[in-house]
């Protein structure tokens, strides 16, 4: 098996030692990757700082044309990234292809944002005097990418940063070596200069020291991260005592409610999609669905009657629409959750049978703050229903939650569903359509738990460039000494 290696400047590198990554379903080695040392991790932020100052003096056309190039080059790879994420991850060929699909639209929504990089004339109270506010790019940027989604979050990590001009350290997960290496192979392909792309990996139990060591490095600049918030908060520590910004976009607990006059046959499209999607292994998934008691017991009869319809399987087999989940630890948690709340008087209205680390849908009803269901993120195929006693209630419901990423509510009227949506704490909510749903120009990222700042064309901006005030004195200007 060819090892995958890092990228370090102008080199591949075999790091300080070989890790293995192993495919969730059969238990058998899915790559075998480098894993670096935290020397290598110093290297790859140096290389971006060499290659920063070249980089950030080029104009938006040429950046423009490479991110172009990388979309296309991304596409083409489409057959060896969906080889990687089925045997890295579980995922099923649908959705990693879907991952391309999306991962390349980022890239050209990138290259698009290379002539918006504008500022602006402020008028001054000196007579004689020009004022500018302009953005310029950061420096070399450390972007850290998760397993769920690899190529989208992937290629989200560092498109932005290099349309504004800044060169790029990928930390790539663990999880999925392979697929995060290609973004990177799909990149140089695209004619991406030496240095401006640097592509790092690690053994699991050495990404404390990986992270500590680009975080903490002088040449880099700002930091964005997708994960959980347990090791956002982690980063945001690290990066706070260096005085670096951090973009962070972290765990949900995603609410979808079901108003007393939705419509339950479009509310049970959404939820299932929402709720099982990639196993419910989507930062935006469907964990809690809040339902008016009015129509309780319709929806929860309808809910179950279509998830009944859905499996999961190998997904290597590609015969069903659900695959694996991405480790039979994560599934074990899945099962304590289910547990706890059938132990504290949840009804399971589906238990979905559980062989390894594929897990089959799985419904619990009357669920309270009570359980840990409640409040834990369980990112896995398993929903917690909850009735509740009309809007405003469900609104407290929905706020019930240390987590505020994305939202969903379904009804009929249109001002209250307005009503309803206004007053949910979440930094993406959706009115008649699932909590899953993105966009490549969208203002992307959440509150409280679940992060702050925001992906997504010009609303990233601001991310990775500086603003800059500039002025100039048309005329001698008046002085007190």
């Amino acid at each position: 098996m060819e090892i995958v290696t890092l990228k370090i400047g102008d080199r591949d590198r075999r790091g300080g030692k070989t890790a293995i990554r192993r495919n969730p379903v059969t238990g058998g080695d899915a790559t075998q990757y480098a894993a670096a040392t935290p020397e290598d991790a110093a290297a790859a932020a140096k290389a971006a700082g060499a290659a920063y100052p070249e980089w950030s003096k080029t104009g938006p056309g040429l950046r423009r044309s490479m991110l172009n190039k990388a979309a296309e080059e991304l596409e083409k790879k489409q057959g060896e990234i969906v080889d990687a994420m089925v045997c890295e991850t579980g995922a099923t060929k649908g959705w990693s292809a879907f991952n391309v699909k999306l991962g390349a639209d980022i890239f050209r929504e990138a290259a698009a944002m290379t002539t918006q990089l504008t500022g602006e004339t402020i008028p001054s109270n000196r007579p004689g005097t020009i004022s500018f506010a302009i953005r310029k790019p950061v420096g070399p940027m450390l972007g850290i990418a998760p397993w769920n989604a690899p190529v989208i979050l992937g290629v989200r990590a560092i498109a932005m940063p290099l349309a504004c001009g800044n060169s790029v350290v990928l930390k790539g997960s663990e999880m999925c070596p392979r697929t995060h290496r290609l973004i990177v192979d799909a990149l140089l392909a695209a004619g991406c200069p030496d240095g401006v792309v640097n592509y790092i990996n690690n053994a699991p139990e050495d990404a404390p020291d990986i992270v500590e060591t680009l975080v903490s490095h002088p040449a880099i600049r700002r930091i964005n991260f997708t994960g959980s918030t347990r090791i956002g908060k982690i980063i945001a520590g690290l990066a706070a005592r260096e005085l670096k910004p951090v973009l962070l976009e972290l765990g949900g607990k995603a609410p979808m409610a079901v108003l007393s006059d939705a419509d339950i046959s479009e509310a049970v499209k959404g939820a299932v999609f929402g709720a099982f999607f990639n196993q419910g292994q989507i930062c935006m998934s469907t964990e809690r669905l809040i339902v008016d008691e009015e129509i309780g017991d319709a929806f929860v009869a309808a809910f179950a009657k279509r998830t009944k319809t859905i499996t999961a399987a190998d997904p290597a087999l590609g015969d069903a629409p659900l695959g694996a989940v991405v480790s039979e630890r994560t599934v074990e948690h899945l099962r304590e959750l289910v547990r706890d709340a059938k132990a504290k008087g949840a009804s399971i209205v589906i238990e979905g049978a559980v062989d390894g680390a594929i897990m089959q849908p799985t419904i619990v009803d009357q669920v309270t703050s009570a359980m840990r269901l409640w409040g834990e993120e369980s990112f896995g195929p398993v929903v917690a229903i909850t009735r509740a006693r009309g809007d405003d209630e469900i609104v407290r419901l929905a706020n019930d939650t240390e987590y505020g990423l994305s939202a969903a509510v379904y009804g009929a009227d249109m001002s209250r569903l307005m009503s309803v949506a206004e007053r949910i704490e979440s930094g993406i909510c959706h009115v008649n359509g699932p909590t899953v749903y993105d966009e490549p120009q969208m203002p992307f990222g959440g509150v409280k738990a679940s992060g702050y700042g925001r992906f997504g064309g010009r609303f990233g901006i601001e991310a990775f460039t500086e603003i800059r005030w500039l002025t100039i004195n048309t005329q001698p200007a008046p002085l007190p000494i």
